[in-house]
This record gives structure tokens, sequence and C-alpha cells, in this order.
């Protein structure tokens, strides 16, 4: 089974095996709380105006947003003789000069969706002319999608996959008008992008709903353009909410019965109301249609990515600066609080937010700006859509303690670049004798250890070279070639910090050490353990 961002399907029968049953008789229900089907006819007349279909032209077919239906599809020649036509269709055979390729980082295909490291960054194509001119409307790939008026004057939403790479842009309205489209902005990590057109005549926008209010059970409308079937409506309930499908670190997406398949994507969900309550994404299937399990970006998250796309062209998170870890049942019993609940900081980035604020590798975040943190997942979410340059207040548990710090946030995209060339001060002193505890050996960092277990010169810490299958170190995944950075919530520079350390815990009577470690000392791989000071 995959998950897919509907951009593969086919059809399976299903079979139903008879089964013998036995009833038991049941008092008939009162006719007052029975409830009746939707009626939808008149939200469908009003909604339908809004939505649109969306034909994208791009040069490479890997990286298309869909492709030809699979050969055991029944719909499959209706579906290729479709695009055929969207393709030689007048309006779409534009010369090359109009071309407006999309440089930007690689969106998503099939059932895997890659994050963009230059995300909502609208740049023109520095390519030569001659580039474009080379460019025949025969080796172009089409693909389809689904998309909706947000604005009047022309701005549309759909899903960054459906535009990714697109060399062509174009948008069906219901009532047969053809129009040219631009990108204003995508976000791979959301997997939204706006586009715009430019119509003679205002066109029927509609408007989000707040997701947060949104409740599992209640009814929910898709409408979009499966197999290039423009104007297909759909009924159902949203059947889950924060659902993580591992597409991207702000995953919290609706799942839905409602029917969506190939080219449902960038479509709306609708509430009762006609409001936008999501945007459908992706389905989860064996087969690669619809089996009724179908996921939908939150209109909150929709509406934030929006408005950042069309007021500045990218995305602005906030940043706080730091890495986090899972927090498990001993690691928080490490820390003070075996029912502790919040994001775990495994490391800070040094000259960020967090470092300035006072926050500490170690440190467990309960709560971000007045709301609290359940795990790293809501901790993500909630920094990245808050408002760059905020002061938030931030209470963190240290060494059993709680404590308040004020962090004001930096931004995301220009974190990343001072992470990934954070430095570390080298180490200093000579080795001593390697230590025995906790079923490992735990040497210095002498320049023959860095050579052989290919440590950098500036990671400090004491390296671990043996570990005993029976200790409490295995346990835990503690290897040869980890790196003890922090012991007990101090820096460690030598084998001789651990072993104080560790004595320190025993004398004090407690029954666990906390120890953040990480292979060969890589920032992107450290981690707390907590060790058994006895077994």
């Amino acid at each position: 089974m995959r998950m897919r961002t509907m951009a593969m399907v086919s059809l399976a029968a299903l079979m139903l095996a008879a089964v013998p049953m036995s009833f038991t008789p049941a008092r008939a229900q009162s006719a007052t709380t029975v409830q009746m089907l939707p009626d939808v006819a008149d939200l469908v007349d009003k909604l339908l105006p809004s939505v649109v279909e969306i034909s994208v032209q791009s040069k490479d077919p890997d990286k298309a947003g869909g492709e030809a239906a699979p050969d055991n599809n029944p719909f499959k020649d209706f579906f290729d003789e479709f695009l055929k036509r969207k393709k030689g269709a007048p309006d779409q055979g534009q010369s090359d000069k109009d071309a407006k390729p999309d440089d930007q980082g690689k969106a998503p295909d099939g059932s895997e969706k890659k994050e963009d490291d230059k995300q909502g960054d609208a740049k023109p194509d520095d390519k030569k002319d001659s580039d474009k001119d080379s460019i025949l409307p025969d080796s172009l790939v089409s693909s389809m999608g689904s998309g909706f008026i947000i604005d009047p004057q022309g701005l549309i939403v759909t899903n960054n996959h459906v535009i990714a790479d697109a060399v062509n842009i174009r948008v069906h309205l219901q009532d047969g008008t053809l129009l040219k489209a631009e990108l204003v902005g995508h976000d791979a990590k959301t997997d939204i992008a706006v586009i715009r057109v430019k119509p003679d005549h205002e066109l029927p926008a509609v408007t989000f709903a707040d997701s947060e209010k949104a409740r599992i059970g209640q009814w929910v409308m898709a409408i979009g353009n499966p197999f290039g079937l423009g104007g297909s409506v759909s009924l159902g309930i949203i059947s889950a909410r924060g659902r993580n499908i591992n597409q991207g670190p702000y995953d919290d997406y609706f799942q839905t019965d409602a029917a969506i398949n190939k080219g449902n994507s960038g479509g709306p969900l609708f509430d009762m109301q006609g409001n936008v309550v999501g945007v459908n994404t992706a389905i989860f299937s064996p087969s690669g249609g619809s089996v009724g399990i179908g996921f939908s970006v939150p209109a909150n998250e929709v509406k934030n990515v929006a408005d950042q796309l069309i007021k500045f062209g990218e995305t602005r998170r906030g940043w706080l600066g730091v890495k986090l870890q899972t927090l498990t049942p001993d690691v928080a019993e490490g820390l003070g609080d075996a029912k502790a609940k919040g994001a775990l900081v495994a490391d800070i980035t040094v000259g960020g937010p967090a470092e300035k604020s006072g926050l500490k590798a170690g440190d467990l975040i309960e709560s971000f700006d007045g709301h609290d943190v359940k795990d790293n997942r809501s901790l993500q979410r909630m920094v990245g859509q808050t408002a760059v340059g905020k002061e938030v207040d931030v209470t963190v548990l240290r060494q059993g303690k709680q404590e308040q710090l004020k962090v004001t946030l930096g931004r995301l995209e220009e974190g990343e670049k001072m992470a990934a060339a954070q430095e570390k001060t080298p180490p200093a002193g000579p080795a001593a004798a390697p230590q025995q505890l906790l079923g490992m050996s735990v040497s210095d960092l002498s320049a023959d250890l860095r050579s052989k277990f290919k440590i950098d010169d500036k990671v400090k810490g004491a390296l671990v070279t043996e570990v005993t299958a029976d200790g409490a170190a295995s346990e835990k995944g503690v290897a040869a070639g980890d790196v003890i950075k922090e012991i007990a919530g101090q820096p460690v520079t030598t084998a001789q910090d651990v072993a104080d350390a560790v004595d320190a815990a025993s004398k004090a009577g407690k029954n666990i050490v906390m120890m953040l470690v990480s292979h060969a000392g890589q920032d992107s791989d450290a981690r707390y353990v907590a060790l058994k000071l006895k077994k």
C-alpha cells in the first residue's frame, strides 16, 4: 500500500461474500432522531463556478503533476483522448515566448513528495531565449489538476505538485473560458501554490472556513476535475483530524471519505455552509484509486501560506533555532517527570533565537505562546505559523523545574542556512585513559581516534569506543563511534567528565542518567538517551 498525491489511479471491483447473519429485534428509532442525508444541489449550483480545472504542460514527464491513466484503467482511452484535446486547444498551443517555466525546487510526483529548499521563490526563467525556442509543443507532457478562486480579480489556490515544473499553465472556468495563468508563489512544505489569471470580469470567489472548528463526522463536499471530468461533486464526512502521512514537516491533514481521485489535487473540500475547509492533496490506496481515504490540508494552514505567497511571493515562517527529539517515557523520567509531555530540545543553533533567549539542549518545551505543546509536530506547526519577529512566551522543564522564557522568533528560511553553516569549537587538552561504565568504554577524542572513526576536528565530547552486548548502553542503541556531548545537563569534553557525572548520579540515588550522543559527532544525529545506572 502506498500514499499517493493523486497521480496514479486504477479502479478495482469490490466483492462481498454472503455471510449468514442473525438479527435481534430492536425498538423502532424515533422519527424525531432520524437524520436525513443533506441535499447539496443548491449549494453545488452556487459553488461550481468557483472551482476550476487546471491543465499543465511540463518538460519533464517524471516531474509532472500527473500522467496518462494506467493501462488497466477503464477510463484510459477517454482520459488520454482528453489530454490530447487539451494539448491541441488553440490557446493551449501558445508560442514558446509566452512560456513561464517555474525554475524552483522539484515538487512531488506519485507517492513521494520532496521538500523544496528554495520554497516560494517565483523567479523568472533565466535561460536564453534560444533555449525556450528549442522547446517544441510535441516535447511537452500534459497533466491536470484542480483549483479554486479566492479573489474576484483572478487569484487561484491549488497544489504545488499540480503546477511543479510547469512550462504552461491554463485555467478552465466552468463557463468554458480558457485563461493563461502565471505562478504567484509555491510552498513544497505544505504542497500549496497560488496562481493568477487575468479575466475581463470579476470571478466568483469562495471563502475559507475556520478549520479549527471542523469536527469529525461533519459533512463535507469535494468538487474537482477527476480524470478530466471537470465539475465532479462527491460527498462524505471528515473521518479524522491531525493525520501525519509523512509528506512534510507540517503534516496535520483532515482525512475524508468523500471520493477524490487523480485530477482532484488542489481542489476544495467544502463544508455545508459553502466555505473551504481544506484542499484535497493525497489519497491512501492499495490500488491507486479512491478507497474512501483521502487527505486534505486544513483551511487555516492553506490561508496562512496563501496569504504569504500573495504578499511576498514566498513563505516567511517563524524560526526558533532548535533541533527536536522524540520524548520517550525513560527520557521523560530522566528529565524529572515521568508524565511529561512536550518537545525535547536536542540541540541549539548557535546565534539563533533559542540561544539568545536562554533555551538549552535538554530543555523540554511544554508551552509556546500560550498554547500547550503536545509533541514535536505541534511545536513545529505553532512556530511555523507565528509571525517573524514576534516575541513569544515559552515554558520549559529544565532539570525537573519549570522556567519561563521569552523568545523573539527569526525567519525559518534564513535560519535553515544558518543551521547548515553552524560550526563547533575544537576540543582541547590531552587524551586520558578510557573509562569503563554502563556497558561501554569511553575515551578522550585523540587525533588517532578521530581518524579511525572519521570524526571532524571541530567536534567536542567523549568517544564511545566499545559497547558490550548486554550493557545499559547497548539497550539504548549506543554504539562504537558515538560521541557523548553532554551528560546530566552538563557539557562533556573528556571521558573523565562522563565518569564523574555517572558517579555523582549514582551517589544521589538516581536510577537514570541522561546523555546527549551523536554518531561521529554529527549534529544531525544528536539524540538523548536515558541509561539505567543499575541493571
